[in-house]
């Protein structure tokens, strides 16, 4: 028999136990209800804490709640969870596909070479700053070597993503990147073919754009690529009724 086996039974003894005392009219000690109708796996704390999710109504619970993660392989290999950052009445939220190197070493999104070009166009552009909205990503813990998350690893970490949103109810989410993009909108989903177009998701609006990093990537179109991501930042500004210079 298993650890949570033999936990099972002895709870399952000593309910028995409890009420042949009841019978015999022996008061029994004070035993909270939940602990005698303890779900499987949560004494030992291998219970699927996804499930659970949904019952974080704050950043903070939610992040409480996620913990030390360890529900997929990402975890073997990270420094540091990237939960996210940003305000949590965020009016626009932008979601990345994963950490890189200096976000898993330092535990904040985008704070490497993309991040800082992605603060150019919140800053620079937009005319906020990074506290007025939100940023994350769709796998908290680094991929190695900065490889595709897996789909394992999206389903796995893309409750705790959807409770983010469920929390903050942006206006917009823009999607940064390919991979962003079939998370949340479908393993069919071509960037260079929906950037700049509307999409849905949870009922909110959704602009995908180009992820910094891919126009880091390619400097020979940067100002192309930048000229792009412009014009869908604008459509996003519009939504939200942000001043937009001449």
């Amino acid at each position: 028999m298993n650890t949570e086996a033999e936990i099972r039974d002895i709870f399952g003894h000593l309910k028995k136990l409890i009420m042949i005392n009841e019978e015999m009219g022996i008061e029994p000690p004070p035993i909270p209800t939940e602990t005698l109708n303890c779900p499987e796996g949560a004494i030992t704390g291998n219970q699927d804490k996804k499930k659970g999710a949904g019952n974080c109504t704050s950043l903070k619970a939610l992040r409480t709640f996620i913990g030390d993660c360890q529900r997929c392989k990402l975890h073997k290999g990270r420094n540091n969870l990237v939960f996210g950052e940003g305000s949590s009445d965020a009016k626009l939220v932008f979601v990345g596909e994963g950490p890189g190197r200096e976000e898993d070493i330092i535990g904040k999104p985008f704070v490497g070479e993309a991040g800082k070009l992605l603060t150019k166009i919140i800053e620079n552009g937009m005319g906020l700053t990074r506290e007025d909205v939100y940023i994350c990503n769709v796998v908290k813990c680094r991929p190695p070597n900065n490889r595709d998350p897996g789909r394992d690893e999206i389903e796995t970490c893309i409750p705790f993503l959807k409770q983010q949103f469920s929390i903050i109810k942006p206006e917009v989410i823009c999607i940064l990147g390919r991979i962003a993009g079939q998370a949340l909108l479908g393993g069919d989903f071509k960037i260079t073919l929906k950037r700049g177009t509307w999409h849905s998701y949870m009922d909110i609006p959704v602009m995908p754009t180009f992820h910094p990093a891919y126009i880091i990537r390619n400097p020979s179109r940067e100002r192309e690529l930048k000229g792009q991501v412009w014009e869908d930042i604008k459509k996003i500004m519009k939504h939200l009724g942000l001043p937009q210079s001449p």
